[in-house]
């Protein structure tokens, strides 16, 4: 016979033809299908190399450098509408935030010539290169206009200087956007429409903030209307980008950093806009929500994208997605 015979408890002889039969499969193996995809790689290695970046120093230059752009143009404003201190508080931030960020850039770089070394050539189609070359053009009139105000001297090149500064803020504040979704960081890469506008707003807020904290509540008007229109165009860049992404927006949504910057900015916008005229420790208390929001924001940001970029699954899915697209 060619089939195999199994005897039974009774004594009597049965031919069974398939070993593997299951109850009701008429003789026929059943194929199995996986219930959900999965998005396995190679000996359980992220797909991508996660940006050899530490968080400190990246997310504080993305934080301070955007505080320092905002800050520059707020700066200009008060000065024009005849608010000196409010004028004043903001520049001295916008230096020094220049150059904390730029010292956490230089940190990360690992040498100073490094930074020079990116001077030598202007690649429009690079924003490392345009970065560059921006804050050397947006740094020294920054430093102009604090060092003239400071001193009391030469007023009308103070008065050049901010301008100048104020004109090259808003790209200083939102060129980093660009630098991360250059990257192949899915997070980051994936959210390239929304995430200059959410810079925008987190660095208006944050230099709002600033004007709120150490500006005189009768002087610092422009602040609270800034932070106010910086703290709504982050929340719906955030939401409106976060709806986009689909499931490539599971890092975002589950970062605790993310959602204490957007408590942080609201409620600092909110107390700033309801208090901050009539009291100056609520002023002050608002202020310094917005700057600890929107630093909340950049290092939630950050640690978002380094997450997807270490699951192969927020490389893969967009992989996948495209395919069926253009099939």
């Amino acid at each position: 016979m060619s089939g195999q015979t199994d005897v039974r408890m009774d004594g009597s002889a049965e031919v069974r033809t398939d070993r593997q039969a299951t109850p009701g499969s008429g003789g026929h193996r059943r194929e199995r299908r996986p219930t959900q995809e999965t998005f396995d790689s190679y000996y359980g290695l992220p797909v991508l190399n996660e940006p050899p970046w530490t968080e400190h120093d990246i997310a504080g230059y993305l934080f301070l450098g955007g505080l320092a752009g905002a800050s520059s143009t707020l700066a200009a404003a008060a000065e024009l509408t005849g608010r000196p201190r409010l004028a004043r508080a903001a520049k001295v931030g916008a230096l020094c935030a220049l150059g904390g960020s730029l010292y956490a850039l230089i940190h990360d770089l690992g040498r100073p010539e490094r930074f020079v070394n990116m001077l030598r050539v202007f690649k429009v189609t690079s924003p490392m290169s345009v970065g560059t070359w921006l804050l050397t053009a947006y740094g020294p009139q920054a430093g102009c206009a604090a060092a003239t105000d400071l001193a009391g001297r030469f007023p009308r090149l103070g008065r050049a200087a901010t301008v100048g500064a104020a004109l090259t803020g808003p790209a200083v504040a939102t060129y980093t956007a660009a630098l991360i979704c250059d990257t192949a960081v899915p997070a980051w890469h994936e959210g390239f429409r929304e995430m200059p506008f959410l810079f925008a707003g987190s660095a208006a807020a944050a230099a709002g903030g600033l004007g709120m904290l150490a500006a005189p509540p009768e002087e610092a008007g422009p602040a609270r209307r800034v932070a106010v229109l910086g703290a709504g165009a982050e929340c719906v860049a955030a939401i409106r980008m976060e709806r986009r992404l689909g499931p490539l927006a599971e890092p975002l949504k589950r970062s605790r950093l993310l959602r204490a910057g957007e408590a942080l900015v609201l409620a600092g916008a909110l107390a700033g806009l309801a208090a901050g005229r009539r009291s100056r420790i609520a002023s002050m208390a608002a202020g310094a929500a917005l700057l600890a929001g929107s630093a909340c924001t950049r290092f939630g940001i950050f640690r978002a994208g380094m997450e997807s970029a270490n699951d192969p699954k927020y490389t893969v899915q967009p992989q996948r997605r495209r395919q069926r697209e253009l099939s």
